[in-house]
């Protein structure tokens, strides 16, 4: 274990290098943007990951890819190869607040995915008699200037330096008040010129993502409009001061547009012949609107480096399981495996290093998203990725599944 230091040493030691502020090392320069000589700002205004939150809430494609990914990531649970009661039980419960090691896993990829970076508190002792684990929320997350700590903070729009936290980065571990030793694992996904952070893999598609909110509020605008033409009412009336004018137009829009703000009226003077009149506004490139809607969900699949069967975007045109098998497969090989390999290496390190057991086999349980499964795969493999105790040296899980499909069409 590292070596041991108060985290308010760390806090105090730097106490009057701040820009004048010697009572504080962490200095607000305004409103929702904050400075400090004390960690890295993410993004221009340190608000970078609310941004993507408010994105992600908008995009109903971008956020069903972050949701599939991150589920697909997480699995359906774990084996270890092992008969070891221990390591049964901390993966059942991973931390105080009763959640398996399965749902912790499962926030860090979803953070993962959204942010480009997750972070993961480990919580043990002295006497290595413990170990938690506890998922932090990127977003309230930022990185030391000494890049060997994290600050923590409810809310970074607001920030006030007493409800910050300070703590080191794995493998750093630092004491704290009730004696516990803590550190913070920070995953974060490469990219050149971006040292502190991590940037999500679908950077490139903000824009798209952005499109497809767009043109979805555009449609919610039509259907509010009853699909009914936007356009210019022109009233003839003679009103004796604005108030009446204001009444007459209220009142028209009450009696002819059904939703306010479908029509636009106008009051001018009125004479002898009434020359009240509708104009419409015409929208003819609904066309156009769809086809950038389509090719903003297709660049946003592309940017997310994910696959449009396992999006949801084919289903209107049939529901074909073997594609989806075969994309999943394509996905489980290039960003699935990886990316639970990467979640999984300082775990294992750490609990067969505190609990000391062997968590060198521990692996995510991997479920396609339909139960087939290939003819040439061995019973006993098959349970092993379905989560279900199975055992190799049984001969009646030596045989092949297409020995039972075999077997079983003869039956009948």
């Amino acid at each position: 274990m590292a070596k041991k230091q108060k985290t308010t040493a760390l806090v105090s030691a730097s106490v009057g290098r701040g820009k004048g502020n010697s009572g504080d090392p962490f200095v607000t320069l305004k409103s929702g943007r904050v400075e400090s000589d004390k960690f890295w700002r993410w993004g221009d205004d340190n608000l970078f990951p609310s941004a993507l939150s408010l994105m992600s809430r908008r995009s109903t494609t971008h956020r069903r890819i972050i949701n599939d990914k991150a589920d697909y990531i997480a699995g359906r649970g774990f084996i270890h190869g092992t008969d070891d009661p221990l390591l049964d039980s901390f993966i059942a419960h991973a931390n105080g607040h009763n959640e398996s090691l399965r749902t912790v896993i499962y926030k860090l990829a979803f953070d993962k995915v959204l942010f480009g970076n997750a972070f993961l508190e480990v919580v043990t002792d002295s006497a290595h008699s413990t170990l938690t684990f506890f998922h932090q929320d990127a977003s309230r997350c930022r990185i030391a200037k000494d890049s060997e700590h994290v600050l923590l903070h409810h809310d970074w729009s607001r920030f006030t330096s007493r409800d910050a936290r300070v703590l080191p980065l794995y493998p750093l571990f630092e004491e704290q008040g009730d004696g516990t030793l803590r550190s913070v694992i920070h995953y974060k996904d490469y990219e050149p010129m971006f040292e502190h952070y991590g940037i999500p893999d679908y950077i490139a598609g903000l824009n798209v993502s952005a499109i497809i909110y767009k043109t979805d509020r555009w449609n919610m605008s039509r259907l509010d409009n009853s699909f009914q033409l936007s356009g210019v009412m022109m009233l003839d009336a003679t009103v004796e001061d604005a108030s009446r004018a204001e009444q007459v137009v209220r009142l028209a829009e009450e009696k002819f547009s059904g939703k306010p703000g479908q029509v636009m009226f106008v009051l001018k003077e009125g004479n002898e012949k009434d020359h009240s009149q509708f104009i419409p506004i015409q929208s003819p490139n609904e066309g156009d609107w769809k086809a950038l809607h389509d090719q903003a969900s297709t660049d946003i699949i592309v940017a997310h480096s994910w696959f449009r069967a396992l999006g949801g975007l084919d289903y209107s045109s049939g529901f074909s399981a073997e594609r989806i098998l075969h994309e999943y497969e394509i996905a489980l090989n290039t960003v699935i495996l990886n990316k639970q390999n990467e979640l999984l290496e300082p775990l294992r390190e750490l609990i067969s290093r505190v609990l000391q057991v062997d968590a060198s086999g521990l692996q995510i349980v991997n479920c396609p998203p339909t139960r087939a499964k290939p003819g040439h795969m061995m019973i006993w493999e098959a349970r092993r990725d379905d989560g279900m105790a199975y055992d190799p040296e049984d001969e009646q899980q030596q045989q092949f599944l297409s020995q039972i499909t075999k077997n079983t069409q003869e039956i009948i």
